[in-house]
């Protein structure tokens, strides 16, 4: 019997439950899934560590734009773009300041 790739994460998951990385994949792993309820509370989960896990919140922003709960989105995408900026990872914050940009009213895609 082959395990699923959310299987296989969630087993590496219990040998090492604090890797953001490894929780970021589950939580990607549910989006594909459906479950976006589960995956987004595993994002919020990374959003709030001592030092946020910034890829969560563009994949959050994300999820929440496909589910069109839009003003959550922008206001995930806005705390990621200032926690992208005070990590120094400007790519990201690029990232995120240009979908932010097409979620607000008048952007080029809603």
């Amino acid at each position: 019997m082959t395990n699923s790739r959310r299987e296989k994460i969630e087993a590496m998951l219990a040998e090492a439950p604090r890797d953001l990385f490894l929780r970021y994949s589950l939580a990607m792993e549910l989006d594909k899934e459906g479950d976006h309820t589960g995956s987004l509370e595993r994002l919020g989960e990374l959003m709030v560590e001592p030092e946020p896990y910034v890829p969560a919140f563009f994949m959050a922003g994300q999820q929440l734009a496909r589910l069109e709960r839009w003003d959550e989105a922008r206001q995930t995408l806005r705390q990621g773009i200032a926690q992208a900026r005070a990590q120094g990872d400007a790519h990201a914050a690029a990232e995120m300041t240009e979908l932010l940009a097409s979620l607000e009213p008048g952007g080029e895609a809603t």
